[in-house]
């Protein structure tokens, strides 16, 4: 009888491109077998009849603070709340204190979650007018998956806001580099119009103009440095149509805030915790970028997790700080939108496991084949549940969704052959380790 150490059992296998019945044979930390393995036996037998086994969903951008910040998140507890959210491998933002520009920063945030954080990482390197020189060391770090431009200020003090120094950048990277688009130059000309303890007007200031103008600046000087770039959190329908029409160089992230919440709505409900950058716009910009969904050119789901405290959060807009918390909430909130027909969960797939594996030339994650890293996110389609303020790990401790019931949940979290999450409890050590990839 064929052996192996671990067999997935009874369930739907969903790929990018396909779904049906196959068992999962693991050896150590790799895929083994696919197919029917129901007369092999192994030391553990996961049972999923019933469920869906996804290849392990990947969150391509989260704020876990650390260091200098770890009051509102650190690595493990940020980490506890990805796994839980059925998530096994996260990319880390640099905007920390001190902000992850130097070869040591990132040398320090590797050490920091290498066996303390419960999922695998990668860490943005971040891009400032004083590193451009050192851009290809740290493209080529340990556990690097590339480098963050903030062409618009958000949290944090990292910027390069005009165009000599974002062509600097461009020439510098050999990797997909990714940017916070939006125009500093406007946001400054218009924070006159954020007004006090109003934060329905955050759209307002930081209107859909400005990402506009700032992701067609950043297309202009991308053709012409001939690189690859990710936009990150896209939130107008009008960038879904310019970027639509620059496949060849640009890669594209939407949110589940931005394709869930729609302004006023949000900021009539939920007031300063609806507050992130770029903001979440009127319904015409959420129904643009379903579109881009459709038409696939959105190619990529990040939660964009970015935790404050309540009582940072609870401070007068425009003084209270624009972050929401996502990671947990990201897998659950994207498959209440596929039980609503809003996407197939094949597609869901593609945009939180293929395409992060394609887009930034993951070695071994990402996709379900012999040989890869025996990575899975198991889900009930069928379960109804409702997302509670006890199930939430994040340090901040509060969810702009915390009430709101979905359809569809993430039941087991499997990273590199372990059981890490069953059941909303986390069942092994942290074992976290750095991505690897093909550069």
């Amino acid at each position: 009888m064929v052996q192996f150490d671990k067999i997935i059992r009874g369930g739907q296998l969903v790929t990018h491109e396909k779904t049906g019945f196959a068992d999962i044979g693991i050896n150590g930390d790799r895929i083994a077998e696919i197919g029917d393995l129901s007369k092999a036996d192994a030391g553990s037998i996961i049972d999923a009849t019933g469920l869906h086994v996804l290849p392990g969903v990947i969150d391509t951008q989260v704020h876990f603070r650390e260091p200098g910040l770890d009051y509102k998140e650190d690595l493990e507890s940020g980490s506890r709340a990805a796994v839980l959210g059925g998530i096994v491998g996260v990319f880390e933002m640099p905007n920390t204190k001190p902000a992850t520009t130097t070869l040591e920063a990132v040398a320090d945030k590797v050490a920091r979650g290498r066996n303390r954080m419960h999922c695998d990482f990668a860490f943005y390197a971040g891009a400032a007018q004083d590193n451009i020189d050192l851009i290809p060391e740290l493209e080529r770090a340990e556990g690097v998956v590339g480098i963050k431009v903030f062409m618009g200020s958000s949290t944090g003090s990292l910027l390069v806001p005009d165009d000599e120094s974002v062509a600097a950048v461009l020439k510098a990277i050999n990797r997909r580099a990714a940017f916070h688009s939006e125009d500093e130059f406007r946001l400054r000309e218009r924070r006159p119009l954020a007004e006090t303890g109003r934060v329905e007007t955050h759209p307002v200031w930081r209107d859909a103009e400005s990402a506009i103008m700032c992701t067609k600046r950043l297309l202009k000087l991308a053709r012409e440095a001939g690189k690859q770039i990710h936009v990150l959190h896209i939130s107008t329908e009008e960038e879904i149509a310019i970027l639509a029409e620059n496949r060849d160089i640009a890669s594209v992230e939407a949110t589940p805030q931005h394709l869930t919440l729609f302004a006023p709505d949000c900021y009539e409900r939920l007031g300063t915790y609806a507050q992130m950058n770029p903001p979440i716009r009127e319904a015409r910009h959420r129904a643009g970028l379903w579109r881009g969904i459709e038409d696939g050119i959105v190619d990529i789901i990040g939660s964009d997790h970015a935790p404050h405290t309540i009582e940072e959060k609870e401070s007068t807009y425009p003084h209270s700080p624009a972050g929401l918390p996502g990671v947990q909430t990201l897998l659950p909130l994207m498959l209440n939108h596929v039980s609503h027909g809003r996407l197939s969960l094949n597609h869901l797939v593609k945009l939180t496991s293929y395409n992060p594996r394609k887009l930034f030339k993951l070695s071994d994650k990402g996709i379900v084949a012999v040989g890869a890293s025996a990575d899975f996110t198991l889900v009930d389609m069928n379960r109804e549940e409702e997302i509670r303020q006890d199930w939430l790990a994040s340090r901040c401790g509060w969810s702009p969704f915390t009430g709101d019931k979905v359809k569809g949940w993430p039941i087991a979290t499997i990273i590199r052959g372990a059981l890490i999450m069953q059941e909303a409890e986390i069942v092994s050590p942290n074992r976290g380790q750095p991505i690897s990839f093909d550069v």
